[in-house]
């Protein structure tokens, strides 16, 4: 059996960070004028942010609301996110038990890193500026044997890389979605994730 690494997904699996992604909009429409609906956007977290820009941006400025957003989103982003419950205790269950910890999220890394160094979350790799399929080749440098989000697109990657798929329903996708994105195990939260995490590992040894 590989060495037990976890992946993880940051925005809405590890950390609720749609007050400070909200309010990182908020500034933006504040900077540009072109008004952004930040409770919306901050529903549907998951997908890469020039995806989310698109929506709000006519084509020819998407890049350079991109480069505003990212300038603002430290001041405005950092402070306001919290830890979801159970997120701590999850990491603290992968090292007690031997394993590595991963994160690989849509967010590019530099933003990543300052969310994870400012709530004091140790993790041993950081991969960014990834999303659905393009996560699973982070996922397999690093030897993930399993990958934990909350966005259906994070099933995939975890499909996409091989390993099981732990689905959290605190993000935008329901529980049933998760499943149906291939999700082998779905938790309402990562309070869950301990109890879940050894099943797995005793599934697999009986296997």
């Amino acid at each position: 059996m590989p060495a037990l690494t976890v992946g993880f997904d940051l925005d809405m699996t590890l950390v609720d960070s749609r007050p400070g992604i909200a309010a990182a909009y908020r500034a933006l429409t504040a900077r540009t004028g072109v008004p952004v609906d930040a409770e919306l956007a901050v529903s549907r977290l998951g997908p890469p942010l020039r995806t989310e820009i698109a929506h709000w941006f006519p084509p020819e400025q998407v890049e350079s609301a991109v480069r505003v957003y990212r300038e603002l989103y430290p001041a405005y982003a950092i402070t306001p996110t919290l830890l979801l419950p159970g997120a701590r205790e999850a990491i603290e269950a992968i090292r007690a038990r031997g394993g590595r910890v991963l994160v690989v999220t849509s967010k590019i890394g530099r933003l990543a890193r300052l969310h994870l160094d400012h709530l004091g979350l140790a993790v041993d790799e950081l991969a960014g500026d990834l999303f659905a399929e393009q996560k699973a080749t982070a996922l397999r440098e690093h030897g993930a044997t399993h990958y934990v989000g909350d966005h259906v697109a994070d099933m995939v990657a975890a499909a996409a890389a091989g390993v099981p798929g732990i689905g959290v329903a605190t993000g935008p996708c329901s529980s049933d979605e998760l499943r149906a994105a291939g999700a082998e195990v779905v938790l309402d939260e990562l309070t869950e994730f301990p109890a879940a995490l050894d099943r797995m590992i005793q599934l697999a040894l009986e296997q």
